[in-house]
């Protein structure tokens, strides 16, 4: 949101930014960003149950807030959007803008569905899941559970229910399913097509015609990777522990239980590699020796991933462009289907290796670690993709994208960045 919030900012267009608050607030201070605080701050704790409780990690039949929690936040940010005159909101992970938004009465621009959208699963193209939302799945074949995944994105209504209580309270469009949940009047698809495998004239002549899984206004356009790059300086600390011989695995599970990231720790030693861990909102400071080992809760990734052998990430876009960008083999453990997708788009070009979370606990994951420092071509292949995406400003084009977007406009429009809390 930093990334877009500039580039809009950069093409003359005025923009007003409000957050849910949470522990990176600093991060807009530290911008020079102005925000606003909307509804009950989402301090860290929060933030960790927030986690908990995302898509594939959290059970499916609970909808990431409570219904207080969705009502109060719905209406703050409406009447937010009222007040400033936002003519269209834009967000990264703020679900509860899928309602406020209808209550304003302004369209929605996403990033949040990175690559899962709807060209990709009717083409077949998503892989069987490493961790399957619904446990019955895992009994079945693997062809049968990727059909299955392709199939019922627009037909599945899981993590949905809270989102309708409270859009029936709000007397406005509810969310019709999990598919829609991810998708906005205008959503960012944060890659390029020759990673995707989908056509650009076909991802962006998508519309969800005669089918009601999709909220009606749904479009697509490509907007190239769209990652953090923070503006922090890399530590003293750090820095020496980077420069320090031998390879180095950065860690950053940061979506994970913190259980996951002690085990992954543990089998990165046994492969002959120091450890750097960012822990965001997990307290892994028992993790940290000074030596082999060193854990920071935040890390400016762009700036870590070009100085270490590989990087382990359960899979967001995020940290899948960031180490595309910068050439860097990598180990992926997904832990919901967009993640799943993402490490198979690595995997298909050569510079990654995707475990599953119980997989990635011991002995496979030490050998995935050790092929990736020890066969050049990993790194060959990272470099590859390194080459196809850097050229490529995935924050401006989404500025462009939403300045399309509002072109029919007759007055001239506010953009809002809506932060969100994890």
């Amino acid at each position: 949101m930093l990334a877009v919030h500039d580039a809009l900012r950069a093409a003359g267009q005025p923009v007003c930014v409000a957050t849910h608050g949470g522990p990176w607030e600093s991060l807009l201070d530290r911008a020079g960003v102005r925000w606003v605080q909307l509804g009950p701050r989402m301090d860290t704790e929060r933030c960790a149950r927030f986690i908990r409780s995302l898509p594939g990690i959290g059970s499916p039949k609970q909808s990431m807030y409570s219904d207080d929690e969705m009502l109060t936040y719905a209406r703050a940010e409406a009447e937010f959007m009222r007040q400033r005159g936002v003519r269209l909101a834009v967000t990264g992970f703020t679900l509860t803008t899928l309602l406020s938004t209808r209550l304003a009465g302004v369209p929605l621009a996403a990033s949040h569905a990175g690559s899962w959208v709807p060209p990709v699963y009717e083409a077949g193209l998503l892989p069987a899941p490493s961790r399957p939302v619904m446990p019955l799945l895992k009994w079945l074949p693997k062809g049968l559970q990727r059909r299955l995944m392709n199939w019922s994105p627009p037909r599945s209504q899981i993590y949905c229910a809270g989102f309708n209580r409270a859009a029936k309270t709000l007397g406005v469009e509810g969310v019709p399913s999990f598919a829609a949940l991810l998708l906005a009047d205008l959503t960012l698809v944060t890659d390029i097509p020759e990673i995707l495998g989908v056509p650009r004239d076909v991802l962006e002549a998508w519309r969800p015609r005669h089918h009601g899984g999709y909220r009606p206004t749904t479009t697509l356009r490509y907007t190239g990777p769209l990652y953090a790059r923070l503006n922090l300086p890399v530590s003293d600390r750090v820095d020496e522990f980077l420069e320090r011989s031998g390879p180095v695995a950065y860690v950053a599970l940061t979506s994970s239980p913190p259980a996951l990231v002690h085990d992954v720790v543990a089998a990165v030693r046994q492969a002959g590699c120091r450890a750097l861990v960012a822990a965001t909102v997990h307290d892994l400071g028992d993790l940290d020796d000074g030596v082999a080992v060193m854990v920071e809760p935040l890390l400016p990734s762009h700036r870590i991933m070009t100085r270490v052998a590989l990087a382990v990430v359960t899979g967001g876009q995020g940290s899948v462009q960031t180490a595309m960008a910068c050439g860097v083999p990598m180990v992926g453990i997904p832990l919901q289907p967009e993640q799943d997708l993402n490490v198979h788009l690595a995997e298909r070009q050569g510079m990654a290796i995707g475990l599953a979370p119980s997989l990635a606990r011991g002995p496979a994951m030490t050998e995935a670690v050790r092929k990736l420092v020890d066969q050049a071509r990993y790194r060959e292949e990272a470099m590859r993709v390194r080459s196809l995406v850097s050229r490529i400003d995935g924050a401006s084009n989404a500025a462009a994208a939403i300045r399309h977007y509002l072109e029919p406009a007759s007055a001239r429009p506010v953009a809002q960045a809506l932060c969100s809390p994890s």
